[in-house]
């Protein structure tokens, strides 16, 4: 059983920067690809952003954005922490949601919310205009 705790949320300024994070149990944790969800009053949950899991030493972790924060938003992680985070840059009205973040065991396609077997409890990010 794997618990994510999320914290950072917060009410910001349009164009100001916000960093979520999310800490993990377990010792899995550098095994799991992580991602970021999303879901605004009305609409369905969404895909932000997720992070491969880093196989060996001397690879990379492979990083994927949805179209609309891509250049704005950066999620990142620290094996050593369980942590994962999304940084959140030049912030819009239109992010404006309930933030999640989850944890892929073994995913095929890791822009659907389907393929996560763990989820935060989420954390509000209101952009104010």
């Amino acid at each position: 059983q794997v618990q994510l705790v999320e914290s950072g949320g917060g009410l910001v300024q349009a164009g100001d920067s916000l960093r979520l994070s999310c800490v993990a149990s377990g010792r899995t944790f550098s095994t799991y690809v992580m991602g970021w969800f999303r879901q605004a009053p009305g609409k369905e949950r969404e895909f932000v952003a997720a992070i491969s899991a880093i196989r060996a030493s001397w690879s990379g972790a492979i990083t994927y954005y949805v179209d609309s924060v891509k250049g704005r938003f950066t999620i990142s992680r620290d094996n050593a922490k369980n942590t994962v985070y999304l940084q959140m840059n030049s912030v819009k009205p239109e992010d404006t949601a309930v933030y999640y973040c989850a944890a892929a065991m073994a995913p095929t396609r890791i822009k659907f919310e389907g393929e996560y077997d763990y989820w935060s409890q989420g954390t509000q990010v209101t952009v104010s205009s």
